[in-house]
């Protein structure tokens, strides 16, 4: 099979395309689309866009050095697993689903997707740099935590297996079958749905539990922008999951949605006993105000039974409500962006009063 980055054909009406495996994209255009929700998500991640460095972290420099070891270790742990999650959403996307791509719309949303986690890695960056006296104490030691890594592979191994088996198709496509293609696509695709939509969420309700106690302000803040992409991201995997489901026709795709239904299930039930397993490893040391192993655990539950039955899947916990109602304040973060002196936005600050002037700052200076 050639593959061309321009399908110079006429004959195709790309509002008939499916998702994925079709024709080669054409003319890019936005006028007419099979699935107009996802100009609209595409539109929408244009409508977040943000730079790390808008936020001060100021006092967050401060605010470290004053966390006892406890505080440290579930911060640190955090913000390497949530590095290492970016890494893989900084490229897994533009790698494993934008190549075989048929719909223009589609084919956009993807790629403003891919942009937007690059800029969550450089938050990450961004954070630790000003936080830490030696940055590659934490990156450094990423790849050397067992507890990550092993997370880590659950969350690659649907990615690299869409990858390689899609190149190949791209190559040699009489060699492929495509069964097992679109069954290799369905798992990665909900697999990122499930990272999206589950994964950070132990991280993210500890971020913001130091930002309910006034503490790494700033922090908090950019993992909240963070989070408000990334449930536009578990949308578009949501509409890719739910399209197939309802609209797509696809015979193969409803054969292997109905095949991998249990494994589906079991990827949801890995995926909440890694986030338990690492809110117990974040709290064995000890606690933090607001916050318990027992807390979290239970909201992962929550969380789960909610991105479930968002992709019509049966909700599998008991847990109904949310115990942590105050992270919603953290997670629609539009409330917390209201206006630029009430979010310590550095591009508004430049020029106005810094707080960190020095006694003898202007010795030297005469009139």
């Amino acid at each position: 099979m050639t593959k061309s980055v321009l399908n110079k054909s006429a004959k195709i009406d790309f509002t008939k395309q499916p998702m994925f495996f079709g024709e080669d994209n054409g003319v890019q255009r936005y006028d007419s689309a099979k699935y107009p929700v996802f100009n609209k998500l595409f539109q929408q991640q244009l409508g977040y866009f943000w730079r790390p460095e808008e936020v001060s972290l100021q006092k967050d420099i401060s605010d470290y050095r004053e966390l006892n070891e406890q505080q440290k270790f579930i911060f640190t742990s955090n913000l390497k697993y949530q590095t290492m999650l970016d890494s893989v959403q900084g490229r897994g996307p533009a790698l494993a689903f934008l190549p075989f791509v048929s719909l223009p719309e589609l084919e956009s949303a993807i790629m403003a997707w891919d942009f937007m986690e690059t800029i969550h890695s450089h938050s990450y960056t961004y954070i630790i740099k000003n936080l830490y006296s030696n940055p590659n104490e934490v990156f450094d030691k990423i790849l050397l935590d067992e507890k990550i890594m092993k997370r880590a592979s659950s969350v690659t191994q649907t990615y690299d297996d869409m990858i390689n088996l899609g190149y190949k198709w791209h190559l040699t496509p009489d060699k492929v079958d495509m069964y097992e293609l679109k069954r290799k696509l369905w798992l990665s695709i909900v697999s990122v749905n499930i990272l999206e939509g589950l994964r950070f969420y132990v991280s993210f309700a500890c971020s913001f539990a130091f930002g309910e106690l006034k503490m790494l302000e700033g922090s908090a803040k950019i993992l909240s922008l963070i989070a408000r992409d990334e449930s536009l991201h578990m949308a578009i995997s949501q509409k890719i999951i739910n399209n197939y489901r309802d609209y797509e026709n696809d015979k193969i795709m409803t054969k292997v949605i109905k095949d991998t239904e249990k494994e589906v299930y079991t990827m949801y039930e890995n995926a909440v006993g890694q986030e338990k397993r690492w809110a117990t490893h974040l709290f064995s040391k000890g606690s933090m105000i607001g916050l318990s192993e027992k807390l979290l655990h239970q909201f992962v539950e929550y969380m789960a039974n909610r991105r479930m039955k968002a992709i019509q899947l049966e909700p599998q916990y008991d847990q109904k409500t949310n115990p942590l109602p105050w992270v919603d304040h953290w997670l629609n973060s539009r409330s917390l962006q209201n206006a630029p002196q009430e979010t310590e936005i550095e591009s508004y600050v430049i020029g106005g009063i810094k707080q960190d002037v020095q006694k003898d700052q202007f010795k030297k200076f005469k009139l």
